[in-house]
C-alpha cells in the first residue's frame, strides 16, 4: 500500500476514534442533565379510575368504594382531586381483587399456569429503521402493565433497547454482562440469571446489549472448526438453553435482535416460539425484507443437517411506521395482505409524532403522560399499539388454550 493511502487510513482510523470520545462524553453529559450520576430511571406515568377500569374491567364505583372504606392500596390524590394509582399500585389492585374475587382471579392475574408453554417471541428483520426495537419495548410495557411477566433481551449490539430502559452501553455495563456472558464459549461464562437485570417498570426484566454482543460473531466460526463442545451445545442451541434455565420465572421473553442474518440472530430464531418480522410497507422495505426471507429459508436448510429446525407456534408480519394518507404505503400493504393473507397482522402501527417525541424523551408510549407530546396524536399512538399487542396477545392465549 502507498504510503500516502497508508497515512489516509490511519488518519480515518484516528478520526473516527476522535468522533467516538467527543460524541460518547456528550452523550453521557446529555444523560447526567436528564438522568443525574445517582438518579435511575422511574415509571412516572399514573393511572386514573378510568383508566383501572378499562384495565382491570371492574367499574369505577368499585374502585371509589374500595377507597371509602380504606381497602387496597390508597391512591393519591390529583390537583382535581381525581384519585390516581402508580403503576405498583396497580399491581397490588390486581391482587387484593383477585383476592375478594376468586372466580375473576384468573383474568385480574393472568400469569401463564404450569401447562402453559413459555412465549419467546423475537422481532426480527434484515433492515434497520424497520421499527423492531420500538414493536419490542412497546410489547413488553404492554405486557407488563396487563400483568404478565417479561424478559427482555437485548441481542442487538447497537443497544437500543437497552438505552430505552435508561442504561447508557458504554457507561453503565461493565464487561461480561450482556446476554454474551451467558452463551460464550470460554470458562467465563456465567449464568443467564446473574446478567438479568430488575427494571424500573414493574414486571418487566432485562438482559442488556451493548458492543460485546459482536465477540459471539467473532469467537463462533473457530469453536465451530474445533472440536470441543460444552453443554450448551453449538451456537443456535445456546440462548435456548440459556432461557429455559430462568423460564419458569417468566411468561413472555421479548428478543430485540441486530439487524442482520449473523450468528446471534439465527440463536435467536432458533430460542424463539414465535416471530414478528417488522416491514415498512414501502418497495425498498420490502424488497429487503424478501432478501431476508431467502436467507433464512437457505440457512434452516442448512442448519437443518444440524438438528436446527425452526419451527414456532406462530408467525406474523407486522406493518410498521404506516401512514394511511400515502398512496404507495397502502398499495404495498396491499400486495403484504394479499401473498400472505392471516400471516400479516390485522393491526398495523402508525406512524407517529408521537413515537418519535417518546423516542427523544427515552420511553415508549406507555409512559408518556399527556402534555409531554400533544393529548391527540397520544390517544392515537397509544390505541394503534393497543391494537397490534392485544393481537400479538390473542396470539399467545391461543397457544395456551384460553379463549381470552
Amino acid at each position: 500500500m502507498p504510503h500516502q493511502a497508508r497515512k489516509n487510513v490511519r488518519d480515518t482510523a484516528s478520526k473516527i476514534a476522535g468522533y467516538t470520545a467527543r460524541l460518547s462524553a456528550e452523550l453521557r453529559d446529555m444523560r447526567e442533565a436528564v438522568y443525574p450520576p445517582e438518579a435511575r430511571k422511574i415509571f412516572g406515568k399514573t393511572f386514573s379510575t378510568i383508566d383501572l377500569a378499562r384495565l382491570l374491567g371492574v367499574p369505577e364505583s368499585t374502585l371509589r368504594q374500595l377507597t371509602i372504606e380504606g381497602k387496597g392500596p390508597v391512591p393519591e390524590r390529583a390537583e382535581n382531586n381525581r384519585r390516581t394509582y402508580s403503576v405498583e399500585q396497580v399491581k397490588e389492585l390486581r391482587a387484593f381483587l383477585a383476592s375478594l374475587r376468586p372466580d375473576e382471579a384468573a383474568r385480574l392475574l393472568p400469569n401463564r399456569r404450569a401447562s402453559e408453554k413459555l412465549q419467546v417471541i423475537a422481532t426480527v428483520n434484515f433492515k434497520g429503521g424497520s421499527s423492531k426495537t420500538t414493536t419490542s419495548i412497546h410489547l413488553a410495557h404492554f405486557l407488563g402493565i396487563q400483568g404478565y411477566r417479561v424478559l427482555c433481551i437485548d441481542l442487538d449490539p447497537q443497544a437500543s433497547m437497552t438505552a430505552l430502559f435508561g442504561l447508557q452501553p458504554e457507561f453503565d455495563l461493565g464487561e461480561n454482562e450482556t446476554a454474551y456472558a451467558a452463551i460464550r464459549y470460554d470458562n467465563e461464562r456465567r449464568a443467564f440469571a446473574d446478567v438479568i437485570r430488575s427494571t424500573y417498570f414493574p414486571g418487566v426484566d432485562l438482559v442488556p446489549g451493548n458492543l460485546e454482543l459482536m465477540d459471539f460473531e467473532f469467537d463462533t466460526p473457530t469453536y465451530l472448526g474445533s472440536k470441543s463442545r460444552d453443554e450448551l451445545g453449538l451456537f443456535f442451541e445456546r440462548m435456548r438453553i440459556a432461557i429455559d434455565s430462568v423460564g419458569e420465572n417468566y411468561d413472555f421473553v421479548i428478543i430485540d435482535t441486530p439487524p442482520s442474518l449473523g450468528y446471534s440472530t439465527l440463536a435467536a430464531l432458533y430460542a424463539a416460539t414465535a416471530l414478528i418480522v417488522t416491514v415498512h410497507p414501502a418497495m425498498l422495505d420490502v424488497a429487503s425484507c424478501n432478501q431476508f426471507l431467502i436467507m433464512i429459508s437457505d440457512l434452516s436448510e442448512v442448519l437443518a443437517q444440524f438438528g436446527a429446525h425452526f419451527e414456532h407456534d406462530f408467525f406474523r408480519f407486522l406493518l410498521t411506521r404506516v401512514n394511511p394518507n400515502d398512496g404507495p404505503q397502502k398499495y404495498m400493504a396491499g400486495v403484504m395482505r394479499r401473498l400472505f393473507g392471516e400471516d400479516v397482522l390485522v393491526a398495523e402501527a402508525l406512524e407517529s409524532t408521537a413515537i418519535a417525541g417518546a423516542a427523544v424523551a427515552k420511553k415508549s408510549l406507555y409512559e408518556l403522560e399527556a402534555g409531554e407530546v400533544g393529548r391527540e396524536a397520544l390517544r392515537r399512538a397509544v390505541e394503534s399499539a393497543d391494537r397490534v399487542n392485544f393481537e400479538i396477545l390473542g396470539l399467545a392465549h391461543q397457544v395456551w388454550g384460553r379463549s381470552a
